[in-house]
């Protein structure tokens, strides 16, 4: 995971992204202990309040929780979750646009799912 320190979108919220990220390729699995926030501020260099905010992000949604004591868990059930949610905020800003723009370039339901198909092919030969 790496912060982009440039970027409009907060730190925290890039860190709970990251963390997102590591849930859904497995790197962090469900009820696997999450680096705590001391390892996350040492390793970006960046205030603990900051990383805890992120952290928090999470366990306010019930993807992560705490043990006392322990550290910090991705919760069971969190990876699909977390690809449900973001399943509808791909059709919210990326599905939504492209149908937008397929109307106003008067491409129809069969020819746009022809586009889809084609690019997924050329994903497929790289």
């Amino acid at each position: 995971m790496e912060l982009d320190l440039g970027s409009e979108k907060p730190i925290f919220q890039q860190i709970a992204e990251g963390i997102e990220d590591a849930i859904l390729s497995g790197a962090f699995p469900e009820e696997g202990q999450i680096p705590s926030i001391t390892e996350f501020s040492v390793q970006y260099k960046i205030n603990p309040a900051t990383a805890l905010k992120g952290i928090n992000l999470l366990v306010d949604q019930g993807l992560v929780y705490k043990k006392r004591g322990v550290g910090m868990f991705v919760a069971q059930g969190a990876a699909q979750r977390l690809r449900e949610k973001r399943k509808q905020g791909f059709y919210q800003h990326y599905v939504t646009g492209l149908v937008a723009e397929a109307k106003r370039l008067h491409i129809g339901k069969r020819e746009l799912l022809g586009l889809v198909e084609q690019g997924f092919a050329q994903e497929e030969e790289l």
